[in-house]
């Protein structure tokens, strides 16, 4: 039994991960800005403030907290927050972490797979390529450089470049599934590298459990599988309407500005070595997802 961390343990992943962690017999800590449960203790780094209770006796951190990238228009100001509500809580932990000298086990962290930046490509992208030439490969290059000062300090760390996460509490897919017909983004062709929230929770569980599970690593199933192809197996599953014809490009330029790049590109991503950690995923491709994710109560 481990003491852990979390945060952004309200959003959606760490949801799920919680009641994961709490049902293998862990201790979870959760912190918040409005902490309203027994294990949500309170912080705000722009202040520099925390409750020292959640930290002091923690065996790991897994750090999941950060701005929506999708959440609002991509202003100076706001790609400003996605980047220090990454990096400065990233900062701001390993400091009250060494101020406070608590032995960590590990930390985990995630970031994205915009790492290889908001492109369409045929090429495989892997860990060890570099970060993209854009704004999302810079906000994934500084938040994973920001991850790793923890490895500096001794600490073994592990970090996840996600996919699109496939929830049907929320998150990308009830956004995509509306409510009467389907259709593809743009023309369809980029690719959507794509995990269900339970291999993802489960991949966070692991890097605990394994202490050989550090690294980065891209947290995306096998299946490669196209925008087009998605949305018209969601229409399947969901008994909608497919239509074929993509909203276009332009459309979501104007309604969205520059953010609409994360929904008009993607590459292929490489899971091997995720794999090579002997790693299951209970759902390696897309018709096996959806049959959990729609099932009937």
């Amino acid at each position: 039994m481990a003491t852990i961390l979390i945060t952004g343990g309200t959003g959606l992943v760490g949801q799920l991960l919680q009641k994961k962690l709490i049902q293998k017999g862990h201790v979870v800590n959760v912190l918040t800005r409005n902490p309203k449960k027994e294990n949500e203790f309170y912080w705000n780094v722009a202040k520099k403030e925390i409750d020292l209770a959640a930290i002091l006796d923690i065996d790991y951190i897994i750090h999941i907290a950060g701005a929506g990238i999708a959440d609002k228009r991509w202003t100076a100001d706001r790609k400003q927050q996605i980047i220090d509500s990454r990096t400065k809580t990233t900062a701001f932990l390993l400091a009250t972490i060494k101020q406070h000298q608590v032995s960590l086990r590990g930390f985990i962290a995630a970031s994205a797979i915009g790492y290889y930046g908001a492109i369409t490509s045929e090429k495989i992208f892997s860990e060890t390529d570099k970060a993209a030439n854009d704004f999302l490969g810079d906000v994934c290059k500084q938040w994973e450089a920001s991850s790793l000062q923890f490895e500096k300090e001794n600490i073994p760390t592990t970090i996840f470049r996600i996919g699109i996460v496939l929830s049907n509490q929320g998150g990308a897919l009830t956004k995509m599934n509306t409510p009467i017909a389907i259709t593809p983004i743009a023309n369809g062709n980029h690719y959507l590298p794509w995990i269900h929230i339970e291999d993802l929770t489960n991949l966070f569980i692991n890097a605990i459990e394994d202490t050989t599970f550090t690294g980065i690593y891209n947290a995306v199933v096998p299946e490669e599988i196209t925008n087009y192809q998605f949305s018209k197996q969601l229409a399947k599953k969901t008994k909608k309407i497919f239509i074929p014809v993509g909203i276009p490009k332009w459309l979501l330029q104007l309604l969205f500005g520059e953010m609409a790049i994360i929904l008009t590109t993607g590459s292929r991503i490489s899971s091997k070595k995720v794999l090579s950690k002997e790693f299951q995923f209970l759902y390696k491709n897309l018709d096996k997802a959806f049959d959990a994710l729609f099932k009937k109560p």
